[in-house]
């Protein structure tokens, strides 16, 4: 089958996650993605296990292999004219160009939209940037910690009394990512429909306001941020939380709940609960909520987790699913049906399982069809076949030490 993005070439010039996942995701869907590397150096994302002391002998840098799959490596030193040349030949001939250096970096080196564009005027120009486009700090460094931090996230995490917590993951530079291929695939259509080429920037603290969009439309319209509620007084018992007797834990996503809670306690053995005045309705029963949550914690905890989804499928209509930590997410049934977690066959390390794509397309799907290259990988490849350049001038390149 075709895949979406199949004939737009990306020129990937990004390190660390937030702009290596948008082009990555520009290659799942088909794109050729070509990742420009240092020469002397690489991407700093190839080092990130080592530097934290993990032993990488017999198993995959998962940073770099998940942010980086479906890419060809092309290492220059941009400091000279020769790589600079090879960077302009490849603008000519490919969509979209993605950077995430810091605001002035690609200008400076000679890599600016503006240098750019005369090269191909249907140019893509794809930045991920820290804090957007404008303002007085836009061109101050970020990493996805800034990201979480500066959104408001860190205090919407966890319970009221709790200091502000961090999010495992790299999620604001995951969010970024997302962003930013959203904007680039907006601009791609564009392209197609008005014949424009444009520049296109997604940043951490834009992302993650849109991330947060609900509670943050409800500080802008009503005055107030969504709080962070404690989960032992929340307003609805059936919107939470419960531990079970295994020490595995169950969670509610009942938003209507006058339309369950009668079923809903006769399922769980305390057919009195319905007609206890303190619980009559959704208002009465959100000022009684501490007491309803401490006997819903009691009575989950007279089974374990097994028991209650039996009860609970078999019982009615319920809203609820399993808590899971990302270690049982490859495990997860629902995971594995829809390829979610998929095996992929990486070719030093073998079969293995790595994060499949998050969207279905059902005549053109996209695919995992390329680990993350070695460095260099692809240099000859790419200067020969696609740029024209003979054997001579690679090596030429190589004694100036371009590529």
């Amino acid at each position: 089958m075709p895949m979406p993005l199949e004939g737009i070439r990306v020129i990937d010039w990004t390190i660390w996650q937030q702009g290596p996942v948008c082009s990555a995701m520009l290659g799942d869907l088909g794109a050729d993605v070509i990742k420009i590397e240092q020469r002397d150096s690489g991407d700093p994302g190839r080092g990130m296990l080592k530097m934290s002391g993990v032993d990488l002998t017999d198993r995959p840098n998962f940073y770099f292999e998940a942010n980086n799959r479906n890419k060809r490596s092309l290492t220059l030193d941009l400091k000279k004219p020769e790589a600079l040349e090879i960077v302009y030949k490849l603008v000519e001939r490919s969509d979209v160009f993605v950077q995430n250096y810091r605001f002035g970096v690609a200008e400076r080196i000679g890599l600016g939209y503006d240098k750019l564009k005369p090269h191909n005027p249907k140019l893509i120009y794809a930045s991920a940037t820290g804090y957007g486009p404008e303002g007085p700090e836009r061109g101050d460094p970020s990493f996805d910690q800034m990201g979480l931090a500066r959104s408001g996230l860190m205090l919407a995490c966890g319970e009221p009394d709790m200091p502000p917590l961090q999010v495992a993951g790299g999620i604001a530079d995951q969010m970024g990512a997302i962003m930013l291929a959203y904007g680039v695939m907006t601009a791609l259509l564009a392209r197609e429909r008005f014949g424009v080429g444009q520049e296109v920037d997604a940043s951490h603290l834009g992302s993650m306001i849109w991330l947060q969009g609900l509670s943050v439309a409800a500080r802008c319209m009503m005055g107030f941020a969504i709080p962070r509620m404690p989960r032992k007084y929340a307003n609805n018992p059936l919107w939470n939380h419960y531990q079970c007797g295994d020490g595995r834990w169950l969670c509610l996503g009942m938003l209507q709940p006058d339309r369950y809670w009668a079923d809903f306690v006769r399922v769980l053995g305390r057919p009195e609960l319905a007609d206890d005045e303190r619980f009559a309705n959704i208002r009465v029963r959100a000022a009684n909520a501490a007491a309803a949550i401490e006997i819903l914690d009691e009575v989950f905890a007279t089974k374990p987790r097994d028991e209650w989804l039996k009860v609970l499928r078999a019982g009615g209509d319920f809203i609820f699913t399993i808590v899971n930590s990302v270690d049982e997410l490859p495990g997860d049934p629902q995971v594995q049906a829809n390829q979610y977690i998929t095996d992929f066959e990486h070719p030093q390390f073998g079969k293995g399982p790595v994060v499949g794509m998050p969207l279905r397309l059902s005549q053109t799907p996209g695919s995992i069809r390329r680990p993350a290259p070695e460095f260099g990988q692809h240099t000859e490849e790419i200067l020969t076949e696609l740029l024209g350049y003979s054997w001579n001038e690679v090596g030429k390149l190589k004694e100036k030490q371009a590529i």
